[in-house]
């Protein structure tokens, strides 16, 4: 087990368990989370004996969003909004648009971008409230199982916010434009049934179990061949912005390469003499 203020983290067999901890914000991502976080996430896909990620949280919360606690400090624009460049916000949005600043590696939207880049699987084990940028965080990662008391939300309406977590992008991917304004019109709580049946999370488990069953599907994964998962993750992130034709190219190319690995040949050795294959991510 090692252990940081606001994370703690343990490795069991090629599985890396990230929970998050603070339980006075129930797990909101403030700065010093986030630099622990994305620190650990940098140092997860450089080491080969961690090949599977498990993220979770300290009861009662997987992740209550952005640090709210944070958000006067940045209110610094004391000019209203319809004051510049005519009422419309779509206009101020191209304004500013041209005037942004890089943004920290730290802040919370880059966060979510860092866990949706990794190029090793992921599992967001959600085990309670996933409510703002936390439930951006679960979508960014490969998988999502979830206990039967979570509830999610897209709650950034409630703040006065839009969802700068890359839930706008993320979620009309996998369960429509309606129900994706349905959700961030409201910021409503849904349950880990109703999740389900929207495609946000695949499996739900009893609270008891659900952390158990997360890891052992993240054992059988690490199992396997890490390149031949980290290449369909790269081919299926490609996929959404190709079409059918470029994509079956790029796979192609991909699929040259994976032939020459030690995996295949251990998995094409192991079939001819009837017995499990020994990944060796080589």
């Amino acid at each position: 087990m090692s252990d940081h203020e606001y994370i703690h983290t343990k490795v069991k067999s090629g599985v890396l368990i990230i929970t998050l901890d603070d339980s006075a914000t129930r797990n909101a991502l403030g700065t010093e989370m986030c630099k622990q976080l994305v620190d650990r996430l940098d140092s997860f896909e450089e080491t080969s004996e961690e090949r599977v990620l498990v993220i979770t949280g300290t009861e009662p919360s997987f992740c209550s969003g952005a640090n709210v606690g944070s958000f006067r400090q940045r209110i610094i624009d004391k000019e209203s909004l319809s004051s510049q460049n005519g009422s419309l916000p779509w206009g101020v949005m191209d304004a500013k648009l041209g005037q942004r600043n890089q943004a920290s590696r730290y802040d919370v939207p880059q966060v979510v971008l860092r866990m949706f880049n990794l190029q090793k699987p992921s599992i967001a084990a959600i085990n309670g409230h996933a409510i703002g940028a936390g439930m951006g965080l679960a979508l960014a990662c490969d998988i999502r199982i979830a206990s039967e008391k979570s509830e999610f939300s897209e709650a950034f309406v409630s703040r006065g916010l839009i969802p700068a977590d890359g839930s706008c992008w993320q979620l009309p991917r996998l369960i429509g434009s309606s129900n994706t304004f349905l959700l961030q019109y409201t910021g409503d709580r849904i349950s880990a049934a109703e999740a389900h049946s929207m495609g946000i999370v695949s499996k739900i488990y009893d609270d008891q179990e659900m952390m158990d069953k997360s890891i052992d599907l993240a054992c059988r994964i690490a199992q396997g061949p890490s390149q031949s998962h980290s290449i369909t993750k790269y081919l299926i992130q490609q996929g959404m912005h190709s079409n059918f034709s470029d994509h079956l190219d790029v796979a192609r190319i991909a699929q040259d390469h994976m032939r020459q690995t030690e995996d295949h040949k251990e998995a094409v050795q192991a079939f001819l003499e009837k017995r499990k294959p020994i990944f060796k991510n080589q």
